[in-house]
């Protein structure tokens, strides 16, 4: 967790003090969004008279109006937040302050319940697993059995679970979309051949298993063959909608869910679960848990188009590259008139075509012939162009979604999202684990990486 994009401090009055809410005016990235003038009415008559192009005008006011509403109802509780008036720098002290000791307690048990039969397997799992990850999966399981006022001795070990399966889905994810950067350092895959790499992914998802049957709690072992489930057929579902631009916002939500939010909000169940808390609270931590998911990645996708490569650990617009639509985009493309359209959707069909052309030239075999030397210069020369033509594409794309405010929307849906996750722990009492969690959903979108 470092930087954050930037957010306006909200207030922190009651909600049952309404007069006390600032009204629309004063909201963060209020001057994007539509007038709360409800759009007039039309009897029957005067509606068939209306221009199908009349009608659209009409339903996207209805539709902006709603949102605005919805949003106006979500930002009213997240005045009972007092995060929001820190910096995100401040939250994220904050946070490392108060579960710094959870972290090196995670850090040692992830090592110590790590022991694969093999050094190599060490290694290579290591090489992503100690590379500066946020742990946030297996402290949600934490922080979530303290709500639940869990007194057993055996969550540090419960937890790693999460991690395990979560660096067992980054080193198949990695393989699977090519990816050259993870979190600043080279992929596995490129350090060690694809087999070794997915065989070590495995090792942890059975290392993940294993544990999980040590609970001795069909529950857990329930959650766990769930997750692995959703994730296998989320990544499937995200490889076969890739490069269509068709792809509507509702498909985009259940990918992310199974993508990311299944896991989080298993971690989250996990807690309850373990501290034999019951059904209502189980539900509850289960939708703060897909609430934070859904957050979460919507963060990731709007970083991937705002980020630096610095910030990051990889370079922005690894999504369009690889085919893939995420919010911001699929949003300007369904408010884009024919034009902008047609100019966007044809670099995202060029993506396919490009890393086909990638591919094939980067598998040229240096020989030592001057033939060879020559081919592979002009091969060199052909990805630099390639990699200069695919900077260019993103900052059109990157224009096109400003410009049909794709960002604006995409950070809207992620704050109420956070409200949402936020309101779930109403269930529970005032207490430091959910003070804590209050502040981890403000920070999934105050976050820069």
């Amino acid at each position: 967790m470092t930087q954050a994009l930037n957010q306006t401090p909200l207030n922190t009055k009651k909600l049952s003090d309404t007069k006390s809410l600032p009204n629309t005016e004063t909201l963060p990235n209020t001057k994007t969004l539509p007038d709360t003038t409800p759009p007039p009415k039309f009897d029957k008559t005067s509606q068939e008279s209306l221009s199908q192009e009349n009608l659209s005008t009409k339903y996207d006011q209805l539709t902006k109006y709603n949102q605005l509403t919805k949003y106006n109802q979500l930002t009213k509780y997240n005045q009972l937040t007092k995060y929001n008036q820190l910096t995100h720098r401040e939250l994220k002290d904050k946070i490392l302050l108060k579960v710094r000791i959870d972290l090196e307690n995670i850090e040692t048990a992830l090592h110590d319940n790590l022991t694969p039969h093999l050094n190599l397997v060490s290694e290579i799992a290591g090489h992503l697993l100690f590379s500066g990850g946020k742990r946030l999966r297996p402290l949600l399981m934490l922080l979530s059995s303290r709500l639940c006022n869990y007194q057993g001795s055996l969550a540090i070990k419960f937890s790693t679970i999460f991690e395990y399966l979560h660096a067992a889905t980054l080193l198949h994810d990695d393989v699977v979309d090519e990816a050259v950067i993870r979190r600043g350092k080279t992929a596995a895959h490129s350090l060690w051949s694809i087999p070794k790499v997915v065989l070590t992914g495995d090792f942890l998802l059975a290392r993940a298993l294993t544990i999980a049957a040590e609970t001795g709690i069909p529950a857990i072992i329930s959650v766990m063959a769930g997750i692995t489930e959703d994730m296998s057929q989320g990544e499937i579902g995200q490889m076969e909608q890739k490069g269509r631009v068709d792809l509507t916002e509702a498909e985009y939500l259940r990918i992310i869910e199974r993508k990311t939010a299944v896991l989080i909000k298993g971690a989250c169940r996990s807690g309850a679960i373990i501290a034999n808390a019951g059904k209502a609270k189980e539900n509850a931590l289960d939708k703060y848990g897909y609430h934070l998911g859904l957050a979460f990645q919507m963060a990731d996708d709007l970083l991937d188009y705002t980020g630096d490569t610095v910030t990051l650990g990889k370079k922005p617009g690894a999504d369009l590259r690889e085919g893939k639509l995420t919010l911001p985009l699929i949003h300007a493309l369904s408010r884009a008139n024919i034009k902008d359209r047609d100019i966007m959707e044809n670099i995202i069909a060029r993506q396919g075509d490009d890393r086909k052309n990638f591919e094939c030239d980067s598998n040229i075999n240096l020989n030592t012939d001057d033939r060879s030397l020559q081919n592979y210069d002009e091969s060199q020369q052909k990805m630099d162009n390639l990699q200069t033509s695919h900077s260019d594409q993103f900052e059109i794309i990157l224009d096109k979604i400003h410009k049909y405010q794709g960002i604006e929307y995409t950070e809207l849906q992620a704050r109420n999202h956070v409200a949402e996750a936020k309101k779930s722990l109403e269930i529970f009492d005032m207490c430091e684990s959910r003070d804590i969690m209050t502040m981890l959903a403000d920070y999934s979108i105050a976050r820069k990486v």
